[in-house]
């Protein structure tokens, strides 16, 4: 006797700052770092009398991120007050939507080759949850997640403890636009929780929503994990752990996997089960490696919800909608699937290539305007992707267009130049920012491909070298590659290799 099987029941509440100019409800800027307490106003520390106004491009940006995770965009709305006690919460409570948030219904599908095999203690007893059923896997490919709801909200200050008994509060963050991220309870692996956030910060950061950045707090989550339990053919639910403010895939993945491996224990001793309206919020200590109890919550009647009452509930406009759908565009996944099919290319081609926005729009321009795509790939891969990987730039920041990259294509291609003699010229063209054509008509780099000046080369070198062909007659055929150094030594580099070596091979087989 004893437990059967059980499944981990996963739910996260991501919470992204959005890159507008000034913070949700206040003229102030909004950008990272700076001197503690130096970008605040009444507005975003509350202070009486003060009354917010919903910035330009708050709701925009909310509405792209929204169609990008293919939500229903509402056109009527309205902020609520959300009232908890916290040393960061200057006003005492936190201007959010509750009932009639800006975008629900929506979903994220993840790619099923990139899930990792999940490696659970217990790996005979777990199961993946199913909630969706056979909707649940998309055309064989990808797994379905559901988006419940996108709601506004603004991010309140940051606490900093320092080391010995002191603790200060940093305001700059107070009234920072965000978005929170609701999934429904789809999620059932520690690894699958990870890549759905690394899924949502792709996208978001794609249509240019946030910055995304991690370690920043850009992006952060907070997950909702509970068990089902199957012991002695009874079904069982463990009490909801959420598992605040995890900023990095490590954190979300590890700190699930050891909470479900808590959680089961503790139901293994104690028998303790889910009781709705109650919940666990729970830290993570990544240095430990344990979650450990913050406090709990007893009900949704503790935050005091209340409809904002400085700002007015209002209708978001066709136009803004259908604005936000057209900065959307052409999604990642979509983007890799028609590399793939469109170009030719690879896997992990199109995963480097879609990378950012700006690097696929950048590919895609070169590959148009040359004659082999796959070419230009290759090029941008192997040496653009060195050298911005080497000096920490994007795409956006060197001197050279995408009709550099399509020109060298071509000439390699059209084998006017040696491959050794591209990267001289992609060096020089890096440099100064001046066209393949140009540099390689000024260094003299084009290269020979006519049969019979190639052919008038190797006689020569053939005709001075009788030691070199004595030695290949006695059997030595190394030297071929040998006299192949001298006919493009005499041809100064710019013999076409390919045909240089077929005439040398078929000269020396005849002799």
């Amino acid at each position: 006797m004893g437990i059967d099987k059980y499944e981990i029941v996963i739910g996260c509440e991501i919470h992204t700052q959005l890159l507008t100019k000034t913070k949700a409800f206040c003229a102030c800027e909004n950008r990272y770092g700076g001197m503690p307490d130096t970008r605040v106003c009444p507005v975003c520390l509350g202070l009486p009398g003060a009354m917010p106004r919903v910035s330009k491009g708050y709701v925009e940006l909310g509405a792209v991120a929204g169609q990008a995770l293919n939500c229903k965009i509402a056109r009527f709305t309205k902020f609520d007050r959300k009232h908890y006690f916290y040393p960061d919460l200057a006003k005492g409570y936190q201007i959010t939507q509750y009932d009639i948030p800006l975008c629900a219904d929506g979903y994220v599908d993840l790619p099923l080759m990139h899930f990792p095999k999940n490696e659970q203690p217990d790996g005979e007893k777990f199961r993946p949850v199913n909630f969706l059923g056979e909707n649940c896997i998309i055309d064989g490919k990808y797994r379905r997640i559901r988006v419940e709801r996108i709601h506004l909200e603004e991010d309140v200050g940051k606490s900093l403890h320092l080391q010995g008994s002191h603790s200060y509060i940093d305001y700059n963050r107070c009234g920072t636009p965000l978005i929170e991220i609701v999934t429904k309870p789809d999620i059932s692996s520690p690894d699958e929780a990870a890549l759905f956030m690394q899924t949502v910060q792709e996208i978001l950061r794609y249509v240019k929503v946030t910055k995304g950045n991690l370690e920043e707090g850009n992006m952060r989550c907070d997950a909702n994990i509970n068990l089902n339990v199957w012991e002695d053919g009874k079904l069982y639910h463990t009490p909801i752990s959420e598992i605040k403010n995890l900023n990095s895939f490590r954190a979300i993945r590890d700190a699930c996997a050891y909470e479900a491996q808590r959680q089961l224990k503790e139901f293994e001793t104690d028998r303790q089960e889910f009781n709705p309206g109650y919940k666990n919020t729970m830290n993570w200590d990544e240095e430990k490696g344990v979650t450990s109890v913050m406090r709990t919550k007893n009900s949704f009647v503790d935050y005091r919800f209340v409809v904002e009452p400085d700002i007015k509930p209002f209708s978001v406009s066709e136009e803004l909608i259908e604005n936000a759908r057209k900065a959307v565009g052409e999604l990642p996944e979509a983007k890799r699937n028609r590399f793939k099919s469109e170009y030719g290319l690879s896997d992990f081609d199109v995963e480097t290539l879609t990378s950012s926005r700006e690097l696929a729009l950048w590919f895609e321009e070169a590959a148009r305007k040359s004659k082999n795509a796959k070419r230009v790939a290759n090029l941008i891969l192997s040496e653009l992707m060195a050298v911005l990987n080497e000096k920490n730039l994007t795409i956006v920041d060197v001197k050279i267009t995408p009709e550099h990259i399509a020109e060298l294509a071509d000439a390699l291609d059209s084998n006017k130049i040696t491959s050794k003699q591209g990267k001289d010229v992609f060096a020089k063209m890096l440099e100064s920012g001046a066209l393949p054509s140009a540099i390689i008509k000024e260094e003299g780099l084009e290269q020979v491909s006519d049969a019979g000046a190639i052919e008038k080369i190797v006689d020569e070198v053939i005709a001075s070298n009788p030691k070199a062909l004595a030695d290949y007659k006695g059997g030595k055929t190394n030297v071929v590659g040998w006299l192949m150094g001298q006919v493009m030594k005499l041809s100064h580099g710019k013999a076409n290799p390919k045909q240089a070596t077929e005439l040398l091979n078929k000269k020396l087989s005849a002799m």
